[in-house]
This record gives structure tokens, sequence and C-alpha cells, in this order.
């Protein structure tokens, strides 16, 4: 088994694994809606901003996602996305990688909650993931289609794409400043919305449970 289908085979299940953790979750069907919406509200905006290489919404979205609705929403919002948007974009061996280094942006807004839900915080972690998401992808690519993997081959690789990894860092910064808050307020309004919480009734008082006093005897009769 090459090192391709491996990556497809590790990054659906990885899918899977969230879909159904997002469908037992208390959120439910309800979850799974704005989940999928979310994913397809990336990939628009990723093919929206196509004509400009490297910078896309999809990594603030799936760290915001992450930070407002949990690590399940999270993971599967970023694999969506890449699909989805694969889909107008061009599918092809990249896909796979993609759509697991989005779905690990989205557990890191999860796992890093508190820095991510402040504006300066998210744009420092979106751009750290701009940066981050490229080398991973070039080291993806040299595992896959060669000539090797070394320090010397990773080096002369992040040099051709650092103009690429720092347009999608910058353009993630930018995207964290300007419409990070907002989306936060929104996600965390609908988040307050889809999780409910079962009440148990609390118990009845000690005379309502044991119910009313049985009725007192008759008064004997005396005989006259």
């Amino acid at each position: 088994m090459n090192a391709g289908l491996s990556a497809l085979l590790v990054v659906v299940l990885i899918l899977a694994l969230g879909l159904v953790a997002v469908e037992r979750g208390r959120g439910g069907a309800k979850e799974m809606a704005l989940v999928a919406t979310l994913g397809a509200a990336a990939a628009a905006g990723r093919v929206l901003f196509a004509p400009i290489p490297s910078v896309q919404p999809v990594t603030v979205m799936c760290l915001v996602t992450g930070a407002a609705l949990g690590p399940r929403a999270g993971l599967a919002v970023g694999p969506i996305a890449g699909l989805v948007s694969n889909s107008f974009l061009g599918q092809g061996p990249w896909t796979p990688p993609q759509m697991a280094l989005w779905a690990g942006a989205g557990l890191t807004g999860a796992l890093l909650r508190t820095v991510c839900r402040r504006a300066v915080g998210l744009a420092a972690v979106a751009f750290a993931w701009g940066v981050l998401f490229g080398w991973a992808m070039n080291l993806w690519y040299l595992a896959t289609f060669g000539p090797e993997v070394s320090a010397a081959s990773m080096v002369l690789a992040g040099a051709r794409s650092l103009p690429f990894d720092l347009a999608h860092a910058t353009g993630n910064a930018v995207i964290a400043v300007v419409a990070g808050p907002a989306l936060l307020r929104l996600l965390g309004r609908y988040a307050v919305r889809i999780r409910t919480e079962v009440v148990s009734p609390s118990p009845a008082p000690a005379h309502v449970r044991a119910g009313p006093p049985p009725p007192a005897p008759p008064a004997p009769v005396r005989p006259r």
C-alpha cells in the first residue's frame, strides 16, 4: 500500500469518527446540520478566494468552529470543506492531507479555545497554522513522490513554498482579525440553541411521596 492510499484511508477514518462523534453528541441532528453548513460555507469561501494564491478562509473557520463548538465540530468541518472545495478546484492526491490538516486546525481551535476566542490570539494561531500547513504539505509531498525526506530536501521545499506559505499565513491573520470575532459570537449563540440539557425532575417532598394520611378509625358505638 503506497503512502497516498494510506493517507486517504486515515483521513476517511478520522472523518467518519468525527461525524459519528457529532451525531452522538448532545447537539445531535442540529449540530450535524450546522457543521455541514459551516463546511459548505468554508468551501464556498475557498472557491471564491481561488484567484488569490494560497489565501482562503478555511483554516480560520476550522479554528473558530473548534473554539466555539468543541472538538467534534472542529474535527469535521475541515475535511468537509476540503472535499467539497476540491470538487470545484480539482481533486487529487493532495486532497487527503489537506483534509487531515484542516481537521487538525479544528482540533487546535478546541484545545486553544481560550486563546482563539480573542482576536489577537486567533490571528496568531491562524498565522502559525498557515506556515505549518505549508511545511506539512511539503513533507507529505516528499514522502509520497520523493525524491527523499531529509533536512536538505525539506529546506529546499520550504524555500520554494515560502511565498505561498506567507500568503496563506498572512491571509489567515487578516481574516481572523476582520471576521473572526463576529463568527465566534454567531457560533456561540448557535451553540447555546442546539445544545439542550435534559434536567431530571426534583424528587417530591416526603409528605407528597407518602400520600395522604390514612383515615382515622370510626369511634366505637356504646350501647345504651
